[in-house]
């Protein structure tokens, strides 16, 4: 029986790869790059040590039982809280939003009730229907928090205004009224202590998954395996056909160092005029261990090219009308399946894709035994 292919071993690929191992079916897992795990990969930084997130911070959280025991079985994850900070001309505050943000910013000593009555204050009411980022903005935190906060990054984080943003993008407005600094509300939240990269290195071990890194996609692959689950760019499979979808990439500087370097691992600069969106400092992402050295990774955000690493999916109108044409040709693929935030061209926390990857080797699986009268030829729709 032929193996299916697997293009691409991060965490879309080898979550897949490895639940369907577990259900008897062998794979051939491809990578173009020479080491697996993706934009997750993780390596130590030869001058001081620390293990560097090659591509920016990746802290996993998950409020899910399946993806927690799932990735505990193959590493022991390290508690951690996300506390991040923002710098800007009036200071350095407490992310998210909270009670402590908001009496700092105002220079009050509020409670709760009297911190949400006064951003009641300050809230638009002139808006009654949000168009956009910024009118939703205004509307529910008022012009001073939209510029301090939120304006300024938002333009460098996606390269336009808050007004071509859709409002759909803050509707949850990330604003508490108490002094919870944690990031996140998931239940669970650390890091694998083995580091990312080992991690799904661990996903990939089994007898009936063979890994090649390295080996870039040629669709005459497919005819040699069974079905092809490809994680790579959605438009790239199609050769550009109907243009091209739009991203954001990030470039990184490296600064080293003796001893603390920023004092906390992610901090993010919400000024317009300062060129990079955040800075972090990586011996803060492995808390087990201790270094007198440290390195901070500084982001900065444009424009992706073909060429480049696609970090955020842009999702603007214009490329939602692209995406229609390309739902058509996806649909007519024959033995092939779309995974991952690329594939499905959403943007997808890694929580989100090893859930999605568990439900799919199910659902695929499923379909196999006629268990399935249709098969999703896309692990998660893009159009939602």
């Amino acid at each position: 029986m032929k193996k299916v292919l697997i293009v691409g071993a991060g965490l879309a690929g080898s979550v897949l790869a490895r639940s369907l191992a577990e259900k008897g079916i062998a794979s051939r897992v491809i990578d173009q790059r020479d080491h697996v795990a993706g934009m997750c990969h993780s390596s130590r930084d030869e001058e001081t040590g620390v293990m560097v997130h090659r591509f920016g911070p990746h802290i996993f959280h998950t409020s899910n039982e399946r993806v927690w025991e799932f990735v505990n079985r193959f590493d022991t994850f390290c508690p951690w809280v996300n506390r991040v900070k923002a710098t800007n001309s009036r200071g350095v505050f407490s992310m998210p939003i909270n009670l402590h943000t908001i009496n700092q910013l105002f220079g009050k000593q509020m409670n709760p009730a009297e911190a949400l009555a006064y951003i009641q204050t300050l809230q638009d009411a002139t808006i009654t229907d949000p168009q956009n980022a910024e009118e939703q903005l205004l509307r529910f935190v008022g012009r001073d928090i939209y510029e301090t906060f939120f304006k300024g990054y938002t333009t460098k984080q996606w390269g336009v205004s808050p007004r071509e943003l859709s409002a759909n993008i803050v509707k949850r407005i990330p604003i508490r009224f108490n002094y919870d600094d944690n990031y996140y509300f998931s239940k669970y939240q650390g890091f694998p202590m083995a580091g990312y990269t080992e991690l799904v290195r661990r996903f990939l071990d089994h007898d009936l998954i063979d890994l090649q890194t390295g080996t870039a996609y040629d669709k005459a692959m497919d005819a040699e395996h069974e079905h092809t689950f490809y994680s790579g760019p959605l438009d790239e499979y199609f050769g550009y056909s109907e243009g091209d979808l739009s991203y954001r990439t990030v470039d990184f500087t490296y600064t080293r160092g003796e001893g603390d370097l920023q004092g906390n691992g992610c901090m993010n600069y919400t000024d317009g005029d300062v060129p990079y969106t955040r800075a972090h400092e990586h011996k803060y992402f492995s808390p087990w261990e201790t270094h007198e050295k440290s390195i901070l990774l500084h982001e900065y955000s444009r424009e992706a090219r073909r060429q480049d690493n696609r970090f955020y999916p842009k999702r603007m109108p214009a490329d939602m009308l692209i995406l229609d044409r390309y739902m058509p040709l996806v649909e007519q693929t024959e033995r092939t399946s779309f995974i991952g935030r690329l594939g499905c061209y959403r943007y997808l926390d890694m929580h989100d894709v090893i859930r999605i990857s568990l439900e799919y080797a199910d659902h695929w699986a499923d379909w196999k035994q006629g268990k399935e009268p249709v098969l999703n030829k896309m692990a998660v729709s893009p159009l939602n």
